[in-house]
């Protein structure tokens, strides 16, 4: 297991049968605009060890959807409905997070029955006390309503661990604060991959959030976590642009319109060639949009024309460093990979790593979206669900939610 994971509580730590058992999920997932139906289960699925663990118990789920202002802010009465299907258990919902109604409908629980409270974010209480301010939360609606009701609070939300909000971090002292499955298997995989002695060791950064890419490509290799990193879509088109490549017009433009401080971010690219320029491995050959010619990098790129996927030249060197990587990291697609032209980077590579013998780790939604078309998301050893949480914690970020987890520990050890 993990040396971070055993700072935490888990769900062996105790015995939990009978007892009422809070559960902080992360269930926020895409809705279609027209009918409000939930359009990927994803997040759900991901919960289902944690839920089952806790069969003998009193489960209430504690959740949220998006944000104030987006068009999917809503009700969780469809999350209970979807959560049903996906557990094939009554998941009863309860149209508010605190009060009355509340108190009434966990008290009568018994064990094995699971309840879904209402959306965490149609509380002010939740997003808008400051994150550092611990006793103002232990204050708040929230915290003082719902302590009472609960034996122990279990937090599984991996996608908002790098949060410190009301539910995720407030319970932490008047409760023991205990990890899910979820994020037990998270961090041990994403550490065996940081601290497993297997290597060459190989992280695959690409995309077009280039700003994450770039946190993490200098975590990476400042710390020697990574033997190498390959670069592809935006992100490899920054390195180069920053190299002193001349990358076009429209890809200049792309990048400068999507990165308010692009000129930081570019000279981070530049700080990190200059210290680890050798470990960096940029593709040597593009397909263009719109005219779908093969250019090689030596060629200057025309300035109506977009970078769009990497070039076969590049498949066959990116290909060969994962046949001979033992630990792979896997975040973006190679290019403009929705459209078919420009698909055949992002699918070779993804076959070859499917092909690996490697440690594999993938993370990303574009990535898990190519590799579900691809039937590959099973032949993998860790698909992780976060996003910005996956990022900022292979960035090196401090982790609130990971925080208050140890914090619970140090406080209820042993009690």
């Amino acid at each position: 297991m993990a040396e971070l994971m055993q700072s935490f509580f888990t769900l062996d730590s105790f015995d939990l049968r009978g007892k009422t058992v809070f559960l902080r999920l992360d269930i926020n997932s895409p809705m279609n605009p027209m009918n409000g139906e939930i359009l990927g289960g994803s997040r759900f699925k991901s919960h289902v060890d944690t839920i089952n663990s806790l069969m003998d118990s009193k489960v209430v789920i504690v959740a949220h959807q998006s944000r104030p202002g987006k068009e999917d802010f809503t009700t969780l009465e469809k999350h209970a409905a979807y959560m049903k299907r996906v557990l094939g258990r009554d998941v009863k919902f309860v149209d508010a997070l605190f009060g009355k109604v509340v108190n009434e409908s966990v008290k009568s629980m018994k064990a094995g029955e699971i309840l879904m409270l209402e959306n965490t974010r149609f509380y002010s209480e939740e997003t808008e006390i400051p994150a550092n301010d611990i006793e103002a939360m232990e204050s708040s609606h929230i915290v003082r309503n719902l302590e009472p009701l609960m034996d122990y609070y279990v937090i599984d939300a991996f996608p908002a661990i790098h949060r410190a909000q009301t539910t995720l971090v407030g319970f932490r002292r008047v409760k023991p604060n205990i990890a899910g499955r979820l994020i037990e298997k998270e961090i041990t995989m994403l550490d065996r991959f940081k601290s497993g002695k297997e290597h060459p060791k190989l992280a695959i950064l690409a995309g077009s959030k280039i700003d994450d890419s770039i946190a993490v490509s200098k975590n990476f290799l400042d710390r020697g976590i990574v033997d190498s990193i390959l670069v592809g879509g935006v992100v490899a088109n920054a390195f180069l642009w920053a190299s002193g490549k001349k990358i076009g017009k429209k890809n200049t433009e792309f990048i400068i319109k999507n990165n308010k401080d692009h000129e930081s971010l570019l000279k981070q690219c530049a700080e990190i060639l200059q210290k680890h320029g050798d470990k960096v491995i940029m593709p040597v050959d593009f397909i263009l949009n719109p005219s779908g010619r093969r250019i090689p990098i030596e060629d200057e790129v025309p300035d109506d024309e977009l970078l769009a996927d990497i070039g076969v030249d590049s498949i066959v060197l990116f290909t060969q460093h994962i046949k001979e990587a033992r630990a792979i990291f896997m975040n973006g697609p190679m290019g403009m990979y929705e459209m078919p032209a420009y698909s055949s980077g992002t699918f070779e590579v993804l076959n070859a790593i499917s092909r690996s013998r490697a440690l594999r780790i993938a993370g990303g939604g574009h990535t898990l979206s190519a590799m579900e078309k691809l039937g590959m998301l099973n032949r993998i050893d860790h698909a992780s669900t976060g996003g910005g949480a996956l990022i900022s914690y292979l960035s090196g970020e401090t982790m609130p939610v990971l925080q208050a987890l140890s914090e619970s520990r140090a406080l209820f050890n042993g009690n």
